[in-house]
């Protein structure tokens, strides 16, 4: 066993051996919860504000099925998938593969990911959707080993975003052609960028000397949403799209964003100068921000807000904090990196969003520290302020601007010593405006990469199952410098391990475990729903585990039930809800059977809408 390993062993030997699972993590309604509660803070005031029976549906069993299972008394229909038209001249989805990139710029991109509704009556609504990235084997008939010009002009109308006008009618949503908003955002279309790093010569090109205007938005993760009615996108994996085939050095900051000079698996770079790092260096350092895009103008120009950090953003948490600052929350979603909040330097005016629309674009952005209790997986944490010339934020270390300090923003987070974390995911704030949930899906290099020590919020080594960490703000003030966390669960498999931390949290059973929490989302009513991304073998650490899901939890009382199993080889991610929660949005991204159309139909991402049979609200 190796020092690493030994360490984890030796740490969740120790809390076992102080506290049971069920004495310091969320546990079942009737067993845990009362003893957690009694202990722990956070559960506790939520509990006070909370319905305690939240969870009114029946629990469904993992699958292996290529189809969408749902518990009895809940049905799901098809909104749309990729290649769908969005425009009433767009030319209909084509399996073959042959059609070029003037058709998929008229059609709704691939691999969906995060969304958020916009209601505009009863009856109407818009949905912003995320197109994060492509899958040549199906884009195209020779599955990407024939690449031409055009094919990387369809690969790049293939992600960034879709915004389309839903409609309901029969009490069904469907997607109208007509849509006025309709809009495909694209890796071509012209961008701003704002903040603190706009102009920076480090942002700066050939084809664009300001430093100011970019072309394009792809690998959209996770997303967010304003109550100034924007629309947040994030771009994460961006590194993906840059390569060369000349060997040129990268540096320090690149290798650690992922950027090589090599051939990369979308190959833009050879048809597309600006994605060849030995052409344009800079062109990489224009891509890992959070994008504003206004939904209800199509002839809108999006804004790269620098403000908000350089990094692999998976979503961006926003609330208004009761001083009027906006506050987002910000996961970094890589192995050993970081979460982030930004606070705004002005305050939201409600009416004035004329205002509030420059709200993004100056701040503060910090930096999570968790600090560790002794033998107990909860404690508190501090914000680590990312500005030039505090923390180390200096010329002697590196950073000769606030321009540096954000696109560098994984480089500043080390200098000034945040908690390296497994993989920060979604983060999401519970409608009492005083707890956010952040999963963190695994990292298999906990315990054995230099700087990733076993610790408290990240407590077991090469952990693939991962958990979801909370956390309460100092007196509710989420601009507050410090905060009190705990882990609201540790998912594993009870049934294959016993008696560790990897058989996952007393809320955790044989009836409900999964592995790698990713999206999640509060309802209206505080249930608090989990999405999975996580090994889908159903064998070895994930016997038993299924394809990947959707779970609903109650963070009063720590239960978890399984309401969706995804199809074959999915990722379930994104969600949204009609205003009057009677419809719920889920992404099913990269299936690899044969979903939706089922039989030997060509597999689609595809967004698909949970009712009720009954016509009620979801999960009552």
């Amino acid at each position: 066993m190796s020092n690493f390993l030994k360490k984890e062993s030796d740490f969740s030997n120790m809390v076992n051996a102080r506290l049971s699972r069920r004495g310091f993590l969320m546990g079942t309604a009737m067993a845990g919860a009362g003893a957690f509660l009694a202990v722990n803070p956070i559960a506790k005031a939520i509990a006070s504000s909370m319905n305690s029976s939240l969870l009114n549906f029946e629990a469904i069993s993992t699958s292996t099925s290529d189809s969408i299972l749902l518990p009895k008394g809940y049905s799901s229909s098809t909104l749309m998938s990729w290649g769908d038209p969005i425009f009433a001249n767009a030319p209909q989805f084509n399996p073959n593969g042959q059609q070029g990139s003037k058709a998929q710029a008229l059609q709704f991109g691939d691999n969906t990911d995060g969304m958020s509704i916009f209601p505009l009556s009863n009856d109407r609504a818009i949905l912003a959707i995320n197109n994060e990235y492509t899958n040549y084997e199906y884009l195209f008939a020779h599955e990407g080993k024939a690449m031409t010009a055009d094919d990387v002009l369809k690969a790049q109308a293939a992600v960034g975003i879709t915004i389309v006008e839903i409609v309901r009618k029969n009490g069904q949503w469907i997607m109208d052609p007509a849509g006025r908003v309709n809009r495909r955002i694209t890796a071509n279309t012209e961008m701003l960028v704002t903040g603190p790093a706009a102009g920076h010569d480090l942002l700066k090109t050939k084809a664009d000397p300001s430093g100011k205007k970019v072309l394009g938005t792809f690998n959209n993760c996770a997303n967010g949403e304003t109550p100034w009615g924007t629309y947040l996108t994030c771009e994460e994996n961006f590194n993906s799209f840059f390569g060369s085939d000349k060997e040129v050095a990268v540096s320090p900051d690149d290798k650690r964003y992922g950027i090589k000079s090599e051939q990369s698996k979308y190959q833009w770079h050879n048809f597309d100068d600006r994605f060849d790092v030995a052409k344009n260096p800079n062109e990489a350092n224009r891509f890992g921000w959070v994008v504003e895009i206004d939904p209800n103008d199509p002839t809108s120009t999006p804004l790269k807000r620098t403000a908000l950090g350089r990094f692999k953003h998976e979503n961006a948490a926003l609330i208004v904090n009761d001083d009027g600052h906006v506050v987002v929350y910000l996961g970094d979603d890589e192995r050993g990196e970081h979460i982030y909040k930004f606070v705004s330097k002005g305050k939201y005016q409600a009416g004035n969003n004329a205002e509030n629309r420059n709200l993004l674009e100056e701040g503060t952005l910090y930096v999570a520290k968790f600090l560790m209790k002794k033998d107990k997986l909860e404690g508190d944490g501090e914000w680590l302020e990312l500005t030039y010339g505090k923390n180390g934020l200096t010329k002697e270390n590196g950073f000769n601007s606030q321009a540096e300090v954000m696109i560098f923003a994984r480089r500043a987070a080390t200098q000034v010593g945040a908690t390296t974390m497994d993989r920060p995911e979604w983060v999401a704030v519970h409608p009492d405006k005083k707890h956010v949930f952040c999963t963190l899906t695994n990292n298999k290099h906990r315990g054995i990469k230099e700087g990733q020590d076993v610790d408290a919020v990240n407590p077991r080594a090469q952990n693939h199952y991962g958990q979801i960490v909370r956390w309460e703000p100092t007196k509710g003030d989420h601009v507050s410098a410090s905060f009190q966390w705990d882990l609201y669960l540790i998912a594993g498999n009870p049934s294959v391990h016993q008696g560790n931390l990897y058989a996952g949290s007393d809320n955790i059973n044989k009836d409900n475990m999964f592995n790698s929490p990713d999206g999640i989302g509060f309802d209206k009513a505080g249930r608090l729903w989990i999405q999975t991304d996580g090994n889908y073998s159903n064998k070895g650490d994930f016997s038993g585990q299924g394809n990947n899901q959707m779970l609903c939890g109650d963070p009063k009382t720590g239960e978890v039930r399984r309401f969706l199993t995804g199809p074959i080889g999915c990722e379930i991610t994104g969600l949204t809800f009609s205003d009057d929660q009677k419809t719920m949005f889920v992404g099913v991204q990269h299936p690899s059977g044969h979903f939706p159309a089922g039989g030997n139909h060509k597999p689609r991402s595809t967004i698909v809408m949970v009712t009720k049979d009954s016509g009620g609200v979801i999960g009552s």
